[in-house]
Formats: structure tokens, sequence, C-alpha cells
């Protein structure tokens, strides 16, 4: 979507609002929400539900599915910090090499039968096979053993302090639960068979329309835990609500009527532009969910030229402006964005200014032309996939694409659905059959705060995130960074690693933004972090 369109958006809702009235939007049978809907809740996500697996990709949108079909072992609370959650307790023993966990009480999946130890071990395997720090605890781990259904016994070659971080974190893949004879199969291949969940809501795979409705009911067999205070992913889960319906809805403008009208309870990424006419609206809420942000990124294959070669990455620092891009997704007010932002995110401990040079000189084409040309490039073609349905993903696409023809690049701009963005970035095929050069995403800022849990900035070739860069010394740097005694001495390292990532550059940082939430006034309890369906009731 061209920033012209999206102004052209936000004129005719307030135009609407101003007549009296906005056009009511079909979201498919059924009433309003305050009539019949009294017991559905009505949300429009940031993108279709293209992926189901919630191993098997790091969208968002699936993390989020995921939450709603899956529980976990543990939560993560506002203060970044893992809880009990599935488990009742744990202990510690052998100096830290021996960790028992206990599961509640009657935990059952959505067939009725009950959660046991071995699904733990199974579906932990699993998401251990596909996520960084998974892959971290397992290589630490000697034994990981079921002896009776409710226990689970992790044997660890050394300590591994952020064992309960690594199994309660949000950052994806999340570390979901899962019937055995689901997380025994092939952690690089879509689920088969039902999904049956754990967590405190039934995935209707019968009534969902791919790129238009998701649909999923109250578990009433779901045990919230007992104590605790909702916070983020951490504390009881108490459904209020017997249906909950995702309504994909591209169109910012036809989202922001939605909301308005009371068509819809909740949609989880107004655009920049519409904030304004939804926040002088008495009936809508908006705020900030996560205070972390979002790190917008833009991924380079590194398997096919011209991004094979790190020369050719490295000049395009030089035609980065993080400004252009933040405005772009979410306009001028200067406190929704920050510029000057590196591998890491501002104001967390591992936050530096290694290297930052590379984004802060002044902005120069000419010369990023003839570093390009030293750098060996040749005329050879980009493939950029840019997902058009996605507001602020097609935002960032927009102003790289403009970025590459300007440093002399010949780009083909594939305009396409996130969903097929989210299928095409996992080939490894060359860009002309069928393969990719550059896609653009974000990452929220929790998922970047350090090495452990930092995707994109791996370098393990083959095993690392869409893009496969092989960067040795930046595995290296990680490793140590886990053996890193106190904070001070991981600051080190994470100041090196960040400059090895500026000299290899596996991805361009576009810079941080703050995403709204919006949802009718009428809606209390939404917790903060990501878009989270227990806790909420609808009062009036």
């Amino acid at each position: 979507m061209q920033r012209r369109q999206i102004l052209a958006g936000a004129a005719a809702v307030a135009g609407a609002a101003a007549a009296g009235g906005l056009p009511r939007p079909s979201l498919g049978q059924g009433t309003s929400v305050g009539a019949a809907g009294a017991r559905t809740l009505k949300f429009i996500p940031q993108a279709d539900l293209a992926v189901l697996d919630p191993i098997l990709t790091t969208a968002y949108v699936t993390r989020h599915h995921g939450y709603m079909v899956w529980d976990t072992l543990y939560g993560f609370d506002g203060d970044y910090k893992a809880q009990p959650q599935m488990v009742e307790g744990h202990a510690v023993e052998d100096g830290g090499r021996r960790v028992t966990m206990r599961l509640r009480e009657g935990l059952k999946f959505h067939d009725g039968e009950p959660v046991r130890a071995r699904d733990c071990v199974a579906s932990i395997r699993r998401w251990a096979a596909r996520d960084a720090l998974g892959q971290v605890l397992m290589a630490t781990t000697d034994e990981l053993a079921a002896p009776d259904d409710r226990t689970i016994v992790f044997r660890l070659k050394r300590p591994f302090p952020m064992l309960f971080e690594a199994l309660g974190k949000p950052s994806t893949p999340v570390c979901f639960i899962m019937p055995e004879r689901l997380a025994s199969q092939d952690p690089n291949q879509p689920l088969r068979g039902e999904l049956i969940g754990s967590g405190p809501f039934r995935f209707k795979a019968d009534e969902r329309v791919p790129g238009a409705r998701v649909v999923y009911t109250r578990f009433e067999d779901y045990v919230p835990r007992p104590d605790g205070t909702p916070s983020w992913t951490a504390g009881p889960k108490r459904v209020h609500f017997d249906r909950i319906e995702w309504h994909v809805t591209p169109d910012p403008a036809t989202a922001a009527a939605a909301l308005q009208n009371g068509e819809v309870d909740w949609w989880e990424q107004p655009t920049g532009d519409l904030q304004p006419v939804l926040r002088r609206n008495r009936n809508i809420v908006l705020e900030i969910p996560d205070p972390t942000g979002l790190m917008a990124i833009c991924r380079f294959n590194h398997l096919h030229p011209p991004f094979d070669k790190a020369a050719v990455r490295r000049a395009l620092l030089g035609a980065v402006n993080q400004a252009d891009y933040m405005t772009a997704v979410i306009g001028t007010d200067r406190s929704l964005w920050r510029e000057g932002v590196g591998f890491f995110p501002p104001d967390t401990p591992l936050a530096n200014d290694a290297g930052m040079e590379a984004l802060t000189s002044p902005r120069d084409y000419e010369k990023v032309k003839r570093d390009l040309a030293a750098a060996g490039y040749r005329g050879e073609k980009v493939v950029l996939i840019a997902a058009t349905d996605f507001p602020s993903l097609n935002a960032l696409a927009q102003v790289g694409h403009d970025m590459f023809r300007k440093a002399g690049m010949n780009v083909e701009f594939v305009a396409t659905d996130w969903g097929t963005v989210v299928q095409r970035r996992a080939s490894r095929e060359a860009p002309e059959r069928g393969g990719w050069s550059v896609f653009f995403t974000f990452w929220a800022g929790v998922d970047m705060f350090n090495p452990g849990v930092h995707q994109s900035l791996r370098g393990h070739g083959q095993q690392a995130w869409f893009g496969w860069p092989t960067i040795p010394r930046i595995e290296e740097l990680r490793a140590q960074w886990f053996e890193a005694p106190d904070l001070e001495a991981q600051k080190r390292i994470a100041r090196e690693i960040q400059k090895v990532a500026f000299e290899e550059v596996p991805y361009l940082p576009l810079g941080q933004y703050f995403q709204a939430t919006a949802y009718r006034r009428g809606l209390t309890g939404v917790l903060k972090g990501l878009p989270l369906f227990w806790n909420v009731q609808r009062n009036g």
C-alpha cells in the first residue's frame, strides 16, 4: 500500500465519521457484536493464519493461534520472568544439573486424554529442534525423561540458568505442549491430523475460511492455574467468551469502520494514519501493548547472488534511512518510533553503539553504487517478496523497493500476501526458480533481547532462520555469551557480536516502532504483551 493510499483511507474514515456514520462492512454471517454475539469476541488479526503449526514458523499470527490452542509449561510475566504454568512447581538439585518438574493435576487435552509427562518430553524435543535457545538447551542436556505421568526430569551436563526462560518465553517458536502423537512428528514438516490442544480454546477447523475467518471455542475442561495474577502469558487463564472469531481484513479503512461500527471488538494493528481517527472515538481504546516495540528488518537470502557476498550486503547499510521506513509504517509522531537502532533493542541491557556509524553517517547513494560495484554486483536480479495485504510490512517493502532502485540494483517487486511470503521464504531455490532475495518483517523487541533468543542474529548456515547465513564468528561469540559469568561480560560479548553483525550483515536493521492495538471500550482485562483471549470480558 502506497502512503497516499493509506492517507486516502484515513480521509475516507474521517469523512464518514463526520457525516454521522461509517460504511458497515460485511464480516460474514451474524449480527453486530452487541446483539446475538454477546458471548462472541470478534477480532481482526494482523494477517491471515496461513500456517497452523506454531513450531514450523516464526510468524506471529501463528504464535497467537498457538496460545489459543496449546498451553506451556511456563509462562512469561510482565517483568520478563518465567513463571510456572502447566507445572505445579520444580526442584533444582545437584548443583543445578538435575531439574525435576511436576505437572499440575487435572490437565487435559481437547480429546479428553490427560496431559502426561511423556507428551511434554516429546513436545520439548520437537520445539527444541527448531528453536535457537532450545537447541542450546538440548546440547546441554544429558537426559530428558518422564519417569511417571506427572514428572519431567532434565539431567544436564552443566547448569543452564535459562532453562525456565527457554520453556516459557513468548519468542517464536514457543514450547507448546501437544499430545505425543503430534509432537513426535517431523519438526520440519507441518503437523498432520487434528490439532488437539492443551490450551483454553479449541480450534474449529470446520469453520476456518482461509483468507477470511478463523474460529475458536472455549475448552470447558481447561483447568486454569489456581494462583497468581494474569500477566502476559503467565497466571490463571480464565476464559469469559464462548467463541472467538478472527476476521481477516487486509484493508485498514474497512477494519477501522468495522471497529467504529461495533462490527468487531478488537483490531490488533491499526495503521498509524488511522490511529488519530480512532483516538477521537470515545468508544475505542488505543494502547501500546508491548513496551519492547517492534524491530523492523530487511532479511537477505545468503545462499544465492547477489546477497551471498558480505560486501554486497554491507554496501547497502549506507543506503538505509531508518526514519524513512518508520514514518512509512507508523507516521511522523516521533514518540512512536526510533532511528539509530542496531541489532539489540534500545534501552535494553545489551544495546550498544558498536559499528553504528554504518547507519548514522550521511547517506550517499553514489557511494553505495560504487561500493556495490567494488563488491562484485553485476546487475543480478533482486527478487523482493512483499506482503501487500499486511500494511506495516507493505510499507517497509515499498520503501525498500525504492532504496534498492536508488542504489542501482535490478529489482523485481513480487506483490503477494503474507501467507505466500511465509511459505516462499522457506524455499532454498534460486530466486529465478521460485525462491527469493529479500523480504521484510519485524520482531518484537523481547525476541531480540539477547543472543539466546535472537533468531535472526544466528550464523549457523542451513540450520539458521530463513536466509541461512553462515557466520562462524557470531556462533563462537554466542557460545561465549552463554558461558559469561555476569552481565558486564555479556555486554562486552554483545558489543563484539554487533560489531561482527555490521561487518557480515545478516539483515538490515530498519528501526524500532511502537504498535498500538485498538478495542471497544466495553472490553476489560485485555492483557499486555500480545493478543491473548483469556481474562478479557465485555461489560455492558
